[in-house]
């Protein structure tokens, strides 16, 4: 008897898997952020791909529970061990870029980045990196974040540079010669989180009876999204996958934290898409769209794991 067949591989038309890179500028990120739509990608075969700006050697322990002095001195290797089990819950292969965490500025005036780090590394340098990535891996998708990198962390921001310049440089002739052979991907997304997403979590949360639990979150909402998302990926039934992979950023994810403020199950039901803006497109698509990989063209695909 047969192995049971997966569902089938998705191919583009030369029949290659269809294949996906996310560019994010710490641990931790690939799993806050579009991590359900990863790993519904990678349970439908697609190939899947995280470029991690830097190591997140500055961020500041969020979880309690790992507050501790030997954590903190050894931040550096704990969050590539994170890194590392993220990955492997998720399906993914992933890659440092290299670059040192920026930290996050505090104060007023705030304070000069530190030297050599991330958002202060020269730009082609950092586009380099990721040019070198891009042609290696051919991904046909590119996600993102946007202009204000999802929020102004100086290294998100960078993130936000440097994936618009190597999404436009990794197809072009003539551009970084010794990064490898010239691949264009065919769309680019930036990540979103609305307004209307929390909105309707808080809503789930009062119809039950509960506390809304991002209600100061909204009272303070300074830049509303909704508009530019035109692309919902439906991905509720991976919405635990992502959980595990957060909780595995243990110094970064506290369980008992707002990531968790509402139950699986009622954020399934209330907001079961992650959500995206198509930025550049090199294929013609309609919008609104519910696939990433949407006007690309395809073939079908033999299933994963089928002996036939």
């Amino acid at each position: 008897m047969g192995a049971v067949t997966s569902p089938a591989l998705r191919l583009d038309e030369s029949g290659e898997r269809l294949r996906l890179l996310h560019v994010h500028a710490h641990p931790d990120d690939e799993s806050s952020k579009g991590a359900a739509t990863t790993a519904k990608y990678v349970a439908e075969g697609v190939d899947v791909w995280v470029a991690t700006c830097t190591g997140g050697e500055r961020g500041d322990i969020l979880n309690p529970a790992m507050d501790r002095p030997d954590v903190l001195a050894n931040i550096a290797e704990i969050r590539k061990q994170e890194m590392d089990a993220a990955r492997e819950i998720l399906g993914i292969h992933q890659v440092w870029l290299g670059f040192v965490d920026s930290g996050l500025p505090e104060g007023d005036p705030l304070p000069p980045l530190p030297e050599g780090s991330f958002g202060t590394v020269d730009l082609d340098v950092a586009v380099r990196a990721l040019v070198k990535v891009i042609r290696e891996f051919r991904p046909h998708v590119l996600t993102t974040y946007d202009e204000n990198g999802g929020y102004p962390h100086p290294d998100h921001i960078r993130c936000h540079q440097i994936s618009v310049a190597a999404f436009e440089a990794a197809g072009k002739d003539g551009a970084f010669p010794d990064a490898g052979p010239i691949w264009q991907p065919q769309k680019l997304y930036y990540n979103m989180s609305s307004r209307a997403r929390y909105e309707a979590l808080d809503a789930a949360m009062i119809a039950r009876g509960q506390e809304p639990p991002y209600a100061e979150r909204l009272k303070n909402w300074k830049r509303d999204s909704t508009d530019r998302v035109t692309t919902r990926v439906n991905c509720a039934d991976y919405f635990a996958v992502r959980d595990r992979a957060l909780i595995a950023h243990a110094t970064q994810i506290d369980p008992e934290g707002h990531w968790f403020a509402v139950p699986l199950e009622v954020h399934q039901q209330a907001w079961p898409t992650e959500d995206y803006e198509l930025v550049t497109s090199h294929v013609e698509t309609s919008l609104p769209e519910d696939d990433l990989f949407a006007g690309i063209p395809t073939k079908p695909g033999p299933g994963v794991g089928s002996d036939a």
